[in-house]
C-alpha cells in the first residue's frame, strides 16, 4: 500500500470517528458494488425414499425416463416393455443462489420443488444433482436429505388437510461449489457503487461525500443510481479501499410524497412529505339495510281445497348519516389529514376515498399509488 494512500485512509478513519453525521447512513446500507452480486444456479433431479407419497407415473412419465436412465448409468437395464409404477420418487426442480467470490468447496443452501404430482416431499433424499447456470455450465453439486416445514394427509375418500406447502423443501448446506465465477472486480480503475433506491439528491450527496474525506474527483455521479469512484488496481489496495467506502455514511434524499393505498385489505401508507392545498370535504355515510323473512298464509278452518303457502317479504330500510364537513388549509400535513379524517369518524376505506377526490380536483400534492 503506497504512502499517499495510507494517509488519506487515516485521515478518512479520524474525521469518521470525530464527526459522524447526523441522521446518516452507512453506504452499505444504501448501495452496493456493482458487478459484486450473486448468480442464480437451477438442476432438474429425483427424491426418493418418499413415504408413498411420490409421483403418479402414469401421470408423470418424465419420472420413469429419469429412473431408467439413472439405473443405466449403474449397469441396471430395465426391459423396454416394462413401466414400474413407483410411489417413493418424485421429479424435482433444484434451485440455489451462488454467493458472488463463492469458492471451490464451499456449500451453499438449494431449494427443492417438486414439478409433477408428487403429494408430499416430506422425508425424502435427493439424489446427486448438477446445478448449471445461464451459460450451461455446472457450477455446483447438490445432494442430501430435504427439510419440509409442510404437512399434509388425505383420506381414502379424497379429503384432503395441508400445512403450508409439503411439495417443497430445503437442504441446508446441500449443494458443494465445482466452479467460480469470473468476475471483473479489478479490472477497471475505478468502482461503481449503485444505489437500492434510485434517488438524484442521494446520489449528489454520496459523491459530495466521497469527494470531501478522499479529494475532489475522486467520485462522479453518472446518473440517479450510480456513483463512479477513482479506485487502486491492487486488490489488497482496493479491498481496503471499499471498506472504507461502506463506512462512509450519507444523509439520504428524503422519499417523494407518495400515498400508497391496498385496494385488498383497506391498508393506506402516506409519505411525511404529503401536502394538499386549500380544499372543502363532505363526509356522509348511507345505510341500507335489507331484511328478508317468510310470511305463512294458511286457510280458514271451514274451507275446502285450501293451502298453507309461504310468501316471502322483504323490508328495506335506509337511514343517512349526519354529514360532516372540514376544510383543508394550503400546506395541510400528515398528522393534520389523519387528525381530521379521524375527528369525523372515517374508516380507512372512507380515507381512500377522501384521498381519490383530493387528487381528481387537484388538491392532493403527492404520487397515489393503488395496489
Amino acid at each position: 500500500m503506497n504512502t499517499s494512500f495510507k494517509c488519506a485512509l487515516s485521515a478518512v478513519l479520524g474525521l469518521m470517528l470525530l464527526a459522524p453525521m447526523a441522521q446518516a447512513e452507512r453506504v452499505k446500507d444504501i448501495a452496493s458494488v456493482a458487478g459484486v452480486r450473486g448468480n442464480q444456479l437451477v438442476g432438474y433431479g429425483l427424491v426418493v425414499g418418499l413415504d408413498g407419497t411420490g409421483d403418479q407415473t402414469s401421470q408423470a412419465p418424465f419420472t420413469i425416463q429419469s429412473i431408467k436412465n439413472m439405473l443405466a448409468s449403474f449397469g441396471v437395464t430395465i426391459p423396454a416393455n416394462a413401466n414400474p409404477q413407483l410411489k417413493n420418487v418424485a421429479a424435482v426442480t433444484v434451485t440455489a443462489d451462488l454467493p458472488a467470490f463463492s469458492k471451490t468447496g464451499q456449500t451453499i443452501d438449494i431449494t427443492v420443488s417438486s414439478i409433477g404430482n408428487a403429494a408430499s416431499l416430506r422425508g425424502g433424499t435427493l439424489l446427486m444433482t448438477p446445478l448449471r447456470g445461464v451459460d450451461g455450465e455446472v457450477y455446483g453439486i447438490a445432494q442430501g436429505s430435504l427439510v419440509v416445514s409442510g404437512f399434509g394427509v388425505q383420506g381414502k375418500d379424497g379429503s384432503r388437510i395441508s400445512i403450508n406447502v409439503p411439495s417443497s423443501g430445503r437442504v441446508p448446506n446441500g449443494a458443494t461449489v465445482e466452479r467460480e465465477v469470473p468476475n471483473s472486480f479489478t479490472a477497471n480503475p475505478y468502482v461503481v457503487l449503485n444505489l437500492h433506491t434510485p434517488d438524484f439528491t442521494t446520489a449528489s450527496r454520496l459523491a459530495q461525500g466521497i469527494n470531501t474525506l478522499l479529494g475532489d474527483a475522486t467520485a462522479k455521479a453518472v446518473d440517479a443510481v450510480s456513483v463512479r469512484v477513482s479506485a487502486p488496481i491492487d486488490p489488497d489496495q482496493r479491498i481496503a479501499y471499499l471498506s472504507t467506502l461502506e463506512a462512509i455514511e450519507v444523509e439520504p434524499g428524503d422519499a417523494p410524497a407518495r400515498v400508497i393505498v391496498n385496494s385488498r385489505t383497506g391498508t393506506v401508507v402516506i409519505s411525511a412529505r404529503v401536502r394538499v392545498t386549500p380544499a372543502a370535504v363532505a363526509h356522509g355515510s348511507l345505510s341500507v339495510t335489507i331484511t328478508e323473512r317468510q310470511d305463512v298464509s294458511q286457510p280458514n278452518a271451514l274451507s275446502q281445497g285450501g293451502q298453507t303457502v309461504v310468501s316471502p317479504r322483504s323490508d328495506i330500510s335506509v337511514s343517512e348519516g349526519s354529514g360532516r364537513m372540514f376544510v383543508f388549509s394550503a400546506g395541510v400535513n400528515l398528522d393534520e389529514i389523519v387528525r381530521a379524517v379521524n375527528q369525523v369518524g372515517a374508516a380507512p376505506g372512507d380515507l381512500v376515498a377522501i384521498l381519490e377526490a383530493l387528487k381528481q380536483a387537484g388538491a392532493l400534492r403527492a404520487q397515489l399509488v393503488v395496489i
